[in-house]
């Protein structure tokens, strides 16, 4: 097999005019340069330059040779160039897998912020629930929820806070009253992912870490937390939530907070990439920004 090596050193050889110019250019004896080339029109059969004692000439041979490689080596050379600058200049596609609501807590003007502030960087978003195989789909980074069970690949979890809260509307509040207990959630309109049966059940945590469960009959259900969020906002019932998908409207006071001693233990999201080595600079940035926004967003309980 050619080296590939030998038909570069071959380009610049043609470049520099001899076989001391080119070993001058990449810090190699010039004998080095001509036994290499030499190798290089065995392994062609056939002669690639004439040699004289003032020049160098290519052969008919040697000249569309050079002509078919030297765009190619140039193109290989940018493409290193190319890479190691974005060793120090963040750069390239990124490839991002998340849950499919991914959005709906981590702001958009943050990432519009990263794209401004990295212009060579360009991000691609592949939303969904379903686990990514991140090998097989080319993926950078992968966002998801839950335990980490992928153990080929490098993860860390976010200190974002997962816990689920039970919400309302205040104009709900105020046409229904505030439930006294769990248990009178059974006398209260109450919105639900949909769920098998006729009744929708719902596991909390009570002040003393105990589990208790009720059931109850969704007034409205659906498939999506986005569905089931503006149900609640729309006065239509009580709805347990995720704390991050929640919090702006929690603050604005659009949603007020039901028996807040009662909770869900939320998934935690979790950061995976490939391999942390050479993690390309601008995934370590983007991940650095996602930790540190989610951190400084939610990491902190809501407090009624």
């Amino acid at each position: 097999m050619i080296d590939l090596n030998d038909i570069a050193l071959f380009v610049q050889v043609v470049r520099s005019g001899s076989f001391a110019g080119a070993a001058r250019r990449l810090g190699i004896p010039a004998n080095t340069v001509s036994r290499r080339i030499q190798q290089l029109e065995q392994q062609l059969g056939m002669r690639l330059l004439q040699r004289s004692t003032r020049k160098l000439t290519l052969t008919n041979s040697g000249q569309t040779f050079y002509e078919r490689c030297a765009d190619n080596v140039e193109g290989l050379n940018e493409a290193a160039r190319d890479l190691m600058t974005d060793i120090q200049e963040p750069g390239g596609l990124i490839r991002v897998a998340a849950p499919a609501d991914f959005f709906d807590f981590f702001l958009m003007d943050w990432t519009a912020d990263f794209l401004a502030k990295y212009p060579k960087v360009f991000v691609e978003f592949i939303l969904s629930d379903a686990k990514t195989d991140l090998i097989a789909e080319r993926i950078d980074v992968a966002f998801r929820g839950g335990s980490m069970q992928d153990s080929g690949y490098i993860g860390r979890q976010t200190q974002c806070d997962g816990n689920q809260c039970l919400v309302a509307s205040p104009a709900y509040i105020a046409a229904h009253g505030m439930p006294d207990s769990l248990q009178d959630l059974v006398n209260h309109a109450c919105v639900s992912f949909s769920q098998p049966g006729s009744h929708a059940v719902w596991s909390l945590t009570g002040p003393n870490g105990i589990d208790e469960e009720v059931q109850f009959v969704a007034r409205f259900s659906g498939n999506t937390v986005q569905a089931l969020r503006k149900a609640a906002m729309a006065g239509i019932g009580i709805a347990l939530l995720p704390n991050p998908i929640i919090k702006h409207d929690f603050n604005a006071g659009l949603l007020l907070p039901v028996l807040p001693q009662y909770k869900r233990t939320g998934r935690n999201l979790h950061v995976l990439y490939p391999s942390r080595r050479h993690l390309p600079l601008a995934v370590s940035i983007f991940i650095e920004l996602v930790v540190e926004k989610l951190t400084a967003e939610y990491a902190a309980p809501m407090v009624p």
